[in-house]
């Protein structure tokens, strides 16, 4: 898929995981910390690190077409490294929350997870987000100053 309606699909695709990954990073953080919104949250919070999961590289194959289309000006080479980088940090996110999900099932099941490991769980969780919702402002910004002070200058 290298296109969506005649635009550009990673044009598109980059705006969900903006949006997705630190509120899945949000949320994930929330449920490590909170046992009501783990509650309550920890299924959808699982399911958008999947979605996040898979859309990464999806995102990034999108991005190397456009970036083949645009005759690959160099600009664009610092965003590039950053987005292949990406999914190194949306994997953590669905590995915390497989953790989480274990923890809830076991504490329904009324085998509950010890408190340190639920320690541990929660501490790989904030690492997870923080270190994910970081650069996914990284690559976004260097995406941005790619394109406002190179490719739209040329």
């Amino acid at each position: 898929m290298s296109t969506i309606n005649g635009l550009p699909a990673h044009v598109l695709l980059v705006h969900v995981v903006v949006v997705l990954v630190p509120l899945t990073a949000v949320s994930l953080i929330a449920c490590a910390l909170w046992p009501a919104a783990r509650a309550r949250l920890i299924w959808p919070t699982a399911a958008l690190a999947v979605v996040v999961t898979v859309l990464t590289p999806v995102t990034v194959a999108a991005g190397e077409w456009f970036q083949q289309q645009l005759g690959m000006p160099p600009v664009i080479d610092e965003h590039a490294r950053l987005g292949h980088q990406m999914l190194y940090f949306v994997a953590p996110l669905l590995v915390s929350a497989v953790l989480l999900v274990i923890a809830h099932v076991r504490q329904g099941r009324g085998k509950p997870t010890g408190r340190v490991a639920v320690a541990l769980i929660a501490l790989v969780a904030i690492a997870a987000g923080g270190a994910a919702a970081w650069q996914t402002y990284r690559v976004g910004d260097s995406g941005a100053h790619a394109v406002w002070n190179g490719v739209l200058n040329r």
